[in-house]
C-alpha cells in the first residue's frame, strides 16, 4: 500500500530555504530605487543643472552660491526620482510580476502593500514641493507641471503608445526649464531654453530605449509598449538620429547664450564622442551591456556640466 502523507511529510519538495524578506525600511529604500543611487537620479539632475548654469550666465552669483543651488537641485531631483519610481511601481505591479528583471520588486512580490506605497509617495511629494516652494512663482508652476501631468501619467503611456520614452523625455527633463526660471523667471519664452529641453528629450529617448532593450522579450509577453520594440532591428540607427538632435540642441544653446571655445570642445565634443561610443559599442541583445550603457549616461552629464562650468569661469575670472 502507498505510504500515506503525514503531518511531518511535505506535499511539495523543498528545494532550499525560502528567501528572506528584507526589513521594511530596506523594502521602501528599494521601492524608491535608492539601492541603485545615483543611477536614475543623475539623468534627472543633469538637465536641471544645465538649465540653471546656462541661465545664470549673466547673474552675479559666487561659486559658493552656484554650488548651493546645484546641491538643492540635486536633492530635489533625487526626491522626484524616488517619487516617480514609487508611482511607477504602484501602477505597474502587475506588469512587473511578468518580467524577470522586475518580478522581485517590493510591490510586485507583495512585500509592501499598495496603501503603504501610496503613503510613502505622499511623503516624498510633500518633501519635493516643500523645496520647490522656496523658489519664485514661475519656477514653482513649471515644476508642478513636471509632476502632474508629466511624471504622473508616464506609467500609463506604455499602455497607450509605442512612444512612452518620448513622454518620459518631457518628464525627466522638465527640470531644465524649471531651473532656468529659478534664475531668470521672466524667460518663459526663451528659445535656447526650449530648444535644449527638446534636445534633452531626444537624449532620454536614446538612453531609455537602451534601458528598455533589457526587457524586450518579457515586454512582448506582458503587452508593454516601448520604442525598443517599435524600432526593432533598427534601434541603433534610429537612436543615432536622436543623438544628433541632442548634440545639435547643445550647439544652438551655446550660440544663443554666448558660450566660448571650452563649451564647444568639452561639452559639445565630449557629449558627441560619448554618444558615438555608446551606439557603436552597444549590444542590444545583451541585457548586461544595455544596463552598462544606460548607466554611462550619468557620466555623460559630468562632461557637459564640466564644459559649461569651465567656459563660465574662464570668461568671468
Amino acid at each position: 500500500m502507498p505510504t500515506s502523507v503525514t503531518e511531518t511529510q511535505p506535499l511539495l519538495k523543498n528545494d532550499g530555504p525560502s528567501p528572506t524578506v528584507p526589513p521594511k525600511w530596506q523594502l521602501y529604500w528599494q521601492l524608491a530605487r535608492m539601492h541603485k543611487f545615483p543611477t536614475g537620479s543623475m539623468v534627472l539632475f543633469w538637465p536641471a543643472a544645465w538649465g540653471f548654469l546656462l541661465s545664470a550666465r549673466n547673474a552675479d552669483l559666487s561659486p559658493v552660491q552656484v554650488a548651493g543651488y546645484l546641491a538643492a537641485l540635486f536633492v530635489g531631483s533625487t526626491l522626484l526620482h524616488c517619487a516617480a519610481c514609487t508611482l511607477n511601481d504602484i501602477c505597474d505591479r502587475d506588469f512587473d510580476r511578468q518580467v524577470e528583471r522586475t518580478k522581485n520588486r517590493p510591490l510586485a512580490a507583495g512585500h509592501i502593500s499598495v496603501w503603504g506605497a501610496t503613503v510613502f509617495l505622499g511623503i516624498q511629494l510633500a518633501a519635493f514641493f516643500a523645496m520647490l516652494s522656496v523658489f519664485n512663482r514661475n519656477a514653482f508652476i513649471c515644476g508642478t507641471f513636471g509632476v502632474f501631468p508629466l511624471h504622473a501619467l508616464y506609467p500609463l503611456m506604455k499602455r497607450w503608445t509605442w512612444w512612452p520614452q518620448a513622454w518620459l523625455g518631457l518628464a525627466m527633463n522638465w527640470g531644465l526649464p524649471t531651473a532656468w526660471l529659478i534664475v531668470s523667471p521672466d524667460d518663459v519664452k526663451s528659445a535656447p531654453m526650449w530648444v535644449l529641453t527638446g534636445g534633452t528629450l531626444c537624449w532620454t529617448i536614446v538612453y531609455d530605449t537602451i534601458y528598455a532593450c533589457q526587457d524586450r522579450k518579457d515586454d512582448v509577453k506582458a503587452g508593454v509598449k516601448s520604442t525598443a520594440l517599435l524600432f526593432g532591428s533598427w534601434v541603433k540607427e534610429i537612436l543615432s538620429i536622436f543623438a544628433v538632435g541632442f548634440v545639435g540642441s547643445l550647439i544652438y544653446a551655446g550660440v544663443a547664450t554666448g558660450r566660448g571655445i571650452p563649451f564647444y570642445i568639452i561639452a559639445v565634443g565630449g557629449c558627441a564622442g560619448h554618444l558615438l561610443w555608446q551606439l557603436l559599442s552597444l549590444d542590444v541583445n545583451s541585457p548586461e551591456d544595455c544596463w552598462k550603457k544606460f548607466q554611462s549616461n550619468g557620466n555623460l552629464g559630468y562632461v557637459v556640466t564640466g564644459g559649461i562650468l569651465l567656459d563660465h569661469y574662464i570668461r568671468h575670472f
